[in-house]
C-alpha cells in the first residue's frame, strides 16, 4: 500500500468536475441572472456553462481567477443566444461589466458566506415578514396577492416588506461589519 498523498503540492490545483462544480455553480448562476437571464435561461446556461469548460482539461491557478474565466465563459454564451434569438441587449463592456459584478458579488465564495448570514438574518423576521418575503421574490406574487394571502392591506403588505427588508440590511450590515 503506497502512502503517497493524493495530491501532490503545486502552485496549481486541477479541479475534478464535480468540485469545480459545486465550488462555482451558485456564482455563476447568481452572474447570470444579475445580467438579465430569466431564472430558466440562467439554468440552462449555467449548465452549459460547464459543459464548455469541462470539455477540456481545466485548471486551477486561483478561485477568483476561475470565478472569473466562468463568468466570461458564461458571458459569452448568453451573447451567442441573443444572437440567436435577434435579442441582443448585453453590454459589450464585459471589463467594466466584470469590474462592477465583483463590487456587487465579491469572490463567489463570499456570495456563498453572504448567502448563508442572509438566511441567519431572514430566520430572524417574523413569519408573516418571512413569507411576505418569500411570496413577493421566491414566487413572485404581487403585493395583491400577498396582502390577500396575510389577511392585510395591500398598503400593509408594502409596508411589511419594506420594514423586512430594512430589518434585513441592518442584520447583514451588523454581520458584516463585526467580521
Amino acid at each position: 500500500m503506497s502512502t503517497q498523498p493524493l495530491h501532490s503540492p503545486k502552485t496549481d490545483i486541477t479541479l475534478g468536475a464535480s468540485e469545480l462544480i459545486t465550488e462555482h455553480q451558485a456564482g455563476v448562476w447568481r452572474y447570470l441572472r444579475a445580467i438579465g437571464c430569466d431564472q430558466s435561461l440562467a439554468d440552462d446556461l449555467t449548465q452549459e456553462t460547464f459543459f464548455a469548460v469541462l470539455r477540456r482539461p481545466f485548471t486551477q491557478v486561483n478561485a477568483n481567477a476561475t470565478s472569473s474565466y466562468l463568468r466570461r465563459v458564461a458571458y459569452h454564451l448568453l451573447v451567442s443566444y441573443r444572437r440567436r434569438q435577434k435579442k441582443m441587449t448585453v453590454t459589450s463592456e464585459l471589463d467594466q461589466l466584470d469590474t462592477q459584478w465583483l463590487r456587487w458579488a465579491g469572490a463567489d465564495t463570499l456570495s456563498n458566506e453572504l448567502a448563508e448570514r442572509l438566511a441567519e438574518c431572514i430566520g430572524r423576521l417574523t413569519d408573516r415578514a418571512q413569507l411576505s418575503l418569500k411570496l413577493r421574490f421566491t414566487e413572485g406574487a404581487s403585493r395583491e396577492s400577498i396582502a390577500k394571502e396575510l389577511g392585510i392591506t395591500e398598503h400593509g403588505a408594502k409596508n411589511l416588506m419594506q420594514r423586512a427588508k430594512s430589518q434585513l440590511k441592518l442584520c447583514l450590515d451588523e454581520k458584516l461589519n463585526r467580521d
